[in-house]
C-alpha cells in the first residue's frame, strides 16, 4: 500500500510540475503560443482550469503525503533495531563490574 502511494505521489509531482509551467505568467509562458489556437476553437480560460489543475494537484499531494506518512509502519515504544543495539552497547560499558577480571598472579600479556 505505502510503495503504491509513494508511486503515485511521484506522478503526481511530475504532473504538477507540468502543469505550472505550461501556465501564463506575467510575462508569457509556455502556454502563450497557444493563444491563438485557443481562440479558434474557442477555449478562452485555460488559465482557469490550469490553475484549478495545479491547485487540485497539490492538495492531493498533500493528502497523498499525510496517507503515507498514516500507512508507513511505525517503530515500537522499545526502539528499533539499531537504537536497541546501541543501548546495549552503552550498558555494557557502562557497567565496568561486568567486565571479566584477570587472577591477581598473572600478567595480562603472556606471550611465549
Amino acid at each position: 500500500m505505502t510503495t503504491f502511494l509513494i508511486i503515485l505521489a511521484i506522478i503526481i509531482c511530475v504532473l504538477l510540475v507540468l502543469i505550472i509551467l505550461v501556465q501564463n505568467p506575467k510575462g508569457g509562458g509556455l502556454s502563450s503560443g497557444f493563444s491563438s489556437s485557443n481562440n479558434i476553437m474557442g477555449v478562452q480560460r485555460t488559465g482557469d482550469f490550469l490553475e484549478k489543475g495545479s491547485w487540485g494537484l497539490a492538495i492531493a499531494l498533500m493528502v497523498i503525503a499525510l496517507l503515507i506518512n498514516i500507512s508507513s509502519p511505525t517503530a515500537t515504544t522499545g526502539g528499533s533495531g539499531k537504537d536497541s543495539k546501541i543501548q546495549e552497547q552503552i550498558d555494557k560499558t557502562a557497567a565496568p563490574s561486568a567486565l571479566p577480571s584477570l587472577p591477581q598472579g598473572k600478567p595480562a600479556d603472556t606471550a611465549k
